[in-house]
């Protein structure tokens, strides 16, 4: 059986130490969707390390780890995070696999995706883009013109042209919609003859992998990128990235069937940031606002842009586990709410005076809600250097527990700091 790590907000709800936490006793861990355009920090004492496509299983020395077939992957890139990692002394090489179907990001899609920003810019549409490349490549993957890692690394008689023909298509393609830009198609084409050998080492036949796992009984970790609120179907559309965030993208990322999974745990951070653009109902353009920002970091791991900040906002989170059916919940960075002498908690949206029912899909709708807030005195003392659940002061837990109570979802971890170490453990039975 299979758990299940998601984000339940719009990302950076600090997912990889949760994944870190459980590494401890798994054998393997997934990567089911998304790209080089997600970030996880995982401290292990005084070693910070970040994740951004490779699976964050790779801390644990003896867990196996996959970049399954869902994902989109920038072999360079792959192979810069990989040797940063370990030139910070974790050995990787036999124990990480990429899937076979997994479709390539070229530089070309990279170029586009900053075009296309720059375009939707120019009309006061941007989307907020990490830049990376991930949405033009989920866009010829869909249109059926994608080039996947086998198309790559095959033996074949004519494998190498056939890739050769389907790139210089592709970049064609966009050169038709684009104009001539900044790209050298020759030394891409150059760049891959070396790199496919470099990649061989690591694909698998992800299906024959997971099932195999499955078979021999192995404790599998699936670890989602991004989170609910950025999924291409069911987040605040188009401000989205361009995969299935939730778990519909952990079963058509990996190829393993529902009855597979065993706890989907969602990860919710104690407050509610967000990256890029589109509405956000409890964001503080205030003091609030920037206090959240200043004591909890709040910086991408992936692109170092700031993070929009507000208040916890269960309304989202009661959608996002509609659609996830989380089993448990991590609450992250309870910590930064340390020193406020009041919290805020959106527990309704009201549209032309009447309480909404769920989630609106409309965001003109959205921007334009009013919000709902149920108020809590603060705690206003230092939960750091707290070790157990039962230490949190009473005006925490009581916080905790409307969560609980609103969502009807238990609380299993409570993050109070960075470190891994910094995690309470919550008996849910």
């Amino acid at each position: 059986m299979a758990d299940v790590v998601l984000g339940s907000q719009w990302g950076d709800e600090g997912k990889g130490k949760l994944v870190d936490l459980l590494c401890d006793d798994i054998e393997v861990c997934a990567r089911c969707q998304g790209g080089n355009n997600a970030g996880h920090t995982i401290v292990v004492g005084k070693t910070k390390y970040d994740f951004h496509m490779l699976p964050s299983g790779l801390v644990n020395k003896k867990c196996l780890n996959l970049v399954g077939s869902g994902v989109v992957v920038h072999i360079p890139s792959f192979f810069d995070e990989l040797e940063k990692i370990e030139q910070q002394g974790l050995k990787c090489r036999d124990r990480l696999f990429l899937s076979s179907r997994a479709h390539l990001v070229f530089d070309f899609h990279q170029r586009v995706d900053k075009l296309r920003e720059a375009e939707l810019s120019g009309n006061k549409k941007s989307i907020g883009t990490t830049g990376k490349g991930i949405g033009p490549t989920y866009s010829t993957k869909v249109s059926r013109s994608g080039i996947r890692v086998h198309h790559l690394i095959s033996d074949e008689p004519g494998a190498w042209d056939e890739f050769e023909t389907k790139l210089r298509r592709l970049f064609t393609t966009r050169t038709k919609r684009y104009g001539n830009f900044d790209y050298d198609i020759e030394d891409e084409i150059n760049r891959y003859k070396i790199l496919r050998e470099k990649i061989k080492p690591f694909v698998v036949d992800s299906i024959e992998f997971m099932h195999n796992a499955l078979k021999e009984k192995k404790k599998i970790l699936i670890e989602g990128a991004n989170a609910l609120m950025l999924d291409i179907d069911f987040g605040t559309y188009p401000y989205v990235t361009s995969s299935n965030t939730g778990i519909g993208g952990v079963l058509t990322g990996l190829g393993i069937p529902p009855t597979a999974i065993k706890n989907i745990y969602g990860v919710v951070k104690a407050y509610t940031t967000r990256v890029g653009e589109g509405p956000f109902p409890t964001e503080q353009l205030n003091e609030i606002g920037e206090s959240l920002q200043d004591i909890g970091r709040e910086y991408g791991v992936t692109t170092g842009r700031k993070r929009r900040c507000g208040w916890l906002d269960l309304v989202v989170l009661k959608y996002s586990s509609w659609i996830n059916g989380y089993t448990s919940l991590n609450i992250t960075k309870l910590d930064v709410l340390d020193t406020f002498k009041e919290i805020k908690v959106a527990i309704d949206y009201k549209y032309n005076g009447q309480i909404l029912k769920s989630f609106p899909e409309c965001l003109n709708v959205l921007g334009k809600v009013e919000v709902v807030y149920k108020s809590f005195p603060g705690w206003e003392e230092d939960i750091t250097n707290i070790k157990t659940y039962d230490e949190l002061p009473v005006n925490a837990k009581n916080y905790l527990a409307f969560i609980e109570e609103y969502l009807n979802v238990p609380i299993q971890w409570v993050g109070t700091g960075p470190a891994r170490e910094s995690m309470l453990v919550k008996n849910i039975n």
